[in-house]
């Protein structure tokens, strides 16, 4: 396997893990850690609708790490702090303009009372399939 931490995301290490494995089969199966909203300094905004856009622009840092862009994502799972109806939409708006026209992947969205970091309101991780 190949552990990637690419520039452009904060480093990890000193937190006991990996942005991006890649693992090699028949197709190239790739795992991206949960990226949170936090820029390449780690700062969070205070703002849910911010942290979403930051969180999904890192997804794609990581994933383009691994040679790998949002068309090749099979799954994601989306972890919400205090979710409502109205950051489901945020959520939701933010996945479809990411994706556009192309199709989405599998979703699962898990509500959760708090995340790794104080401030920390979003976090998303994807598995990817690349050819």
């Amino acid at each position: 396997m190949k552990f990637i931490n690419p520039p452009g995301l904060y480093d990890p290490r000193p937190n006991g893990y990996s942005h991006v494995v890649i693992a090699e089969a028949p197709a190239r199966i790739v795992y991206i850690a949960g990226q949170g909203g936090e820029d390449v300094n780690g700062v969070l905004s205070e703002s849910f609708e911010a942290q979403v856009r930051q969180a999904l622009d890192n997804l794609q840092t990581a994933l383009a790490a691994a040679d790998a862009r949002l068309t090749d994502v099979a799954k994601v799972t989306a972890l919400i702090v205090d979710h409502s109806e109205a950051r489901l939409t945020i959520f939701s708006n933010a996945l479809r303009a990411a994706w556009g026209e192309h199709p989405a992947p599998a979703c699962t969205l898990i509500p959760v009372p708090r995340l790794a970091l104080d401030g920390m309101l979003f976090e998303i991780e994807a598995t990817a399939v690349a050819g």
